[in-house]
């Protein structure tokens, strides 16, 4: 016997609701699109002024740890917060096979791919533990990833390696942050490599250095030694992108990684508690199942007491159970709010601001630079260090001017500096003129 949508509705009790159903269902969703018209945004204070509700009397320059939702996504949460108040029960059952390919279909538009091949989830770290534990991995297979990533990355690897038996290694990217190059950094991967290596794993942009991973150059050299390996013992890339979505203006889907992971409740300015995992439709069929998945198939397999013998797909591995819909449901909104400004232009502001902040840091003598210059290696976050001065110490006294900066959370930590569509030409100036008082 096979399920659909309606024999799952009657099985629930809901399907004498179906005219309700259409009503309650679908006017809140459609209701729920950003309502802020693209001519609002084509100059970056009429940008910022969609983050009304965060507070003026800072400058943020730590906003990629979690967005201050601009006001579509406010606006779309509290839509769907409303519908779910009013009837939890009709609107939640009517929503909760249909909204995830909504949503599938609205990071599809941004990454370039394909909806089937997006999955959801909470953040980068609930992204990565899916991935790593949902791989074919066997034991005396390898994983190979850098000493830079960061604790979820490296901890997700290790959990997984210890339940395959597979073992792991560190590479280090290069020895000195001044001669950090494309060629180096790939050189090293590719030496790494070995006969038992069965992923790489990777984060495009480091939150404790600043440094952006030549992801596309990495996935050559590993498409080029899986030349000579059966299809079910190729290397795959698995990229913690978190860093990176958001700010570079590059397609997901032409990076070259197997698995993409990240948050978008980061530079995305998505709904607090959202994420995604990005794979080709034949990357999802070598993975298996971590958590019981809400789709009508798994549903269909389970009432009819039948095994699921499809190939596993994307929407398979997203967790199943009750989440914060309204959250979850939003993330278009904040997909569109990038469509309007445009990614190009996202891309090149952060890089403009990003570069005068790097270049002002660069010519004060008591400052140590650790983030290469330009954009090559580089992103939205920029790390340094003040002469005699721990990073906890730069952060506290920048905090008195009210700036917020950061510390990275590692075992050597710098001072960080995250500009985004948030700051101004004239807060960097504030912010560089503060440091070098710091003298």
């Amino acid at each position: 016997m096979s399920i659909n949508r309606r024999h799952f509705l009657i099985n629930t009790g809901v399907a004498v609701a179906a005219g309700t159903l259409s009503a309650v269902g679908q006017n809140p969703a459609a209701k729920s699109a950003p309502e802020t018209a693209a001519n609002n945004l084509q100059n970056w204070r009429d940008v910022r002024e969609q983050f009304d509700m965060i507070s003026r009397e800072y400058i943020h320059l730590s906003s990629f740890f979690l967005a201050s939702h601009p006001r579509p996504v406010r606006e779309a949460i509290e839509k769907y917060r409303r519908a779910i108040d009013d009837n939890p029960f009709l609107f939640v059952e009517h929503n909760v096979f249909e909204m995830p390919g909504r949503i599938q279909a609205s990071v599809a538009e941004y990454t370039g791919g394909k909806p089937e091949e997006v999955a959801l989830t909470n953040s980068t770290t609930m992204g990565l533990a899916l991935v790593y534990q949902g791989l074919p991995l066997v034991a005396g297979q390898e994983i190979l990833t850098t000493t830079h990533d960061h604790f979820v990355h490296h901890e997700a690897i290790r959990l997984a390696a210890i339940r395959a038996g597979a073992t792991v290694k560190k590479v280090a990217l290069f020895d000195d942050f001044n001669a950090i190059s494309e060629v180096e950094i790939v050189a090293r991967i590719k030496k790494s490599i070995a006969p038992k290596t069965r992923v790489v794993g990777i984060t495009w942009v480091h939150s404790g250095t600043g440094l952006k991973l030549p992801v596309r150059a990495i996935a050559d050299v590993i498409a080029e030694a899986n030349k000579a390996r059966a299809e079910t013992d190729r290397v795959l890339l698995i990229v913690d992108g978190v860093h990176g979505f958001g700010v570079e203006d590059a397609a997901v889907s032409e990076l070259g990684a197997d698995f993409f992971i990240a948050g978008t409740h980061k530079w995305i300015f998505g709904p607090r508690g959202t994420g995604i995992v990005w794979a080709k439709s034949d990357n999802w069929k070598i993975m298996r199942m971590v958590f019981p998945a809400f789709a009508m198939e798994t549903f269909g397999a389970w009432m009819t007491d039948t095994e699921l013998k499809a190939p596993m797909r994307a929407a398979w591995i997203s967790q199943g159970g009750f989440h914060a819909f309204e959250y979850e449901w939003a993330l278009p909104a904040a997909f569109d709010f990038h469509k309007q400004i445009g990614r190009k232009r996202i891309a090149e502001r952060i890089h403009r601001l990003n570069n005068q902040c790097k270049e002002g840091l660069a010519k004060m003598p008591h400052v140590k630079l650790y983030t290469p210059r330009g954009n090559e290696l580089s992103s939205g976050l920029i790390c340094f260090d003040v002469k005699g001065m721990k990073s906890e110490e730069v952060v506290k006294r920048l905090l008195e001017k009210r700036i917020i900066a950061s510390t990275a959370p590692y075992k050597v930590s710098y001072a960080r500096l995250a500009p985004s569509l948030l700051n101004t030409t004239e807060e960097i100036e504030t912010t560089l003129r503060h440091i070098r008082a710091l003298a």
